[in-house]
């Protein structure tokens, strides 16, 4: 059993940063992949990066290729998403996830955090 708790989301205006935290518990940090998920408003949640377990290898969407950066620090339990150049699209509700293997989908992923709000302005 994984629990998993956001924070970090906030108000910020275009081409500002944010990092969003997801503090996991339990002692098996390590053997999930961890991801994030965003839903906008009147949109379905699409899939914006994820990292493996321990090697490090990262993947993106297409939208945030080059402006978020994914990372974790297992020791910590604790995954990260910088967000930079921040864009009024990128306004969601951001979910961390957790699961057993890479995958777009969000139904592959079995843990849920309870989400936080970004909202970029112009």
């Amino acid at each position: 059993q994984v629990q998993l708790v956001e924070s970090g989301g906030g108000l910020v205006q275009a081409g500002g940063s944010l990092r969003l935290s997801c503090a996991a518990s339990g002692r098996t940090f390590s053997s999930y992949l961890m991801g994030w998920f965003r839903q906008a408003p009147g949109k379905e949640r699409e899939f914006v990066s994820s990292i493996s377990r321990n090697t490090g290898t990262t993947y993106y969407a297409d939208s945030v290729k080059g402006r978020f950066t994914i990372s974790r620090d297992n020791a910590k339990n604790t995954v990260y998403l910088q967000m930079n150049s921040l864009k009024p699209e990128d306004t969601a509700v951001y979910y961390c996830v957790a699961g057993r293997s890479f995958s777009r989908i969000e139904r592959e992923y079995g843990y849920w955090g309870q989400g936080t709000q970004v909202t970029v302005f112009s």
